[in-house]
């Protein structure tokens, strides 16, 4: 079962981590590049925040963007911005999502998200830890897949083999921990199946599209192509 209070802790948590290291940078640091094609350090803090004010949207029950246009437009507008107004945005945003997040609330209900995808509420905390956490790594500045928590490692990869349950374009996929802690399947349930195994952030890393997948192990057939998240 989802327990939404604890996500929302571990929300706290890895904001504080990523506030912490943004510290340190200068205006500098924020313009440079993130490993995100086409995004500076600035895109993707300024991702975060307006993400934060989206999922305070969605468990509002209003629409998460107002359009994917005005989502594009806002996180353009504000990637320039200097350090110090993107960390203040970023706490700003964060303290409002929890805010909302401890209001009491049915979190077993349906909310809708974009392009019509819906989801429990209860795993709202979980999506925005996600955001947190993946886009940290995404900063290049130390913060790598190998220092997640377990525990989130773990959860994405059930998260993302769900995602890509199901999709014809997978072929069926058996994806397994090499420590033997975690095992699980995807892709279509037609074709031969393919193994793929590697430890916990690595099969995170090429299941999120942070990583090629080279330091994974596969038999029956070569590694997966992965549809774009």
């Amino acid at each position: 079962m989802i327990d939404h209070e604890r996500d929302l802790a571990s929300v706290r948590e890895a904001t504080e981590r990523l506030l912490n290291d943004a510290a340190s940078w200068d205006n500098a640091a924020v313009a440079e590049p993130s490993r995100l094609p086409g995004w500076t350090r600035g895109h993707v803090l300024a991702h975060l925040s307006r993400n934060a004010d989206a999922l305070v949207n969605v468990l509002r029950g209003l629409p998460m963007y107002a359009s994917a246009e005005a989502r594009d437009a806002d996180i353009a507008r504000d990637a320039d911005r200097p350090l110090d107004a993107q960390l203040a945005d970023l706490r700003a945003t964060g303290e409002r999502f929890q805010e909302v997040g401890a209001e009491p609330a049915d979190w077993s209900r349906a909310v809708e998200l974009r392009n019509g995808v819906t989801d429990s509420a209860s795993r709202i905390p979980f999506r925005r830890w996600v955001e947190v956490a993946l886009h940290h790594v995404d900063l290049g500045v130390g913060y790598e897949l190998e220092d997640l928590p377990e525990e989130f490692v773990r959860r994405e990869i059930d998260f993302l083999t769900e995602r890509f349950a199901g999709n014809a374009s997978v072929p069926p996929t058996r994806v397994l921990a090499a420590d033997g802690t975690g095992a699980w399947t995807t892709g279509s349930a037609e074709g031969s199946e393919v193994t793929v195994t590697g430890p916990a952030p690595e099969l995170l890393g090429w299941l999120a599209g942070r990583r090629d997948g080279s330091a994974l192990k596969t038999e029956g057939g070569p590694l997966p192509e992965l549809p774009p998240l």
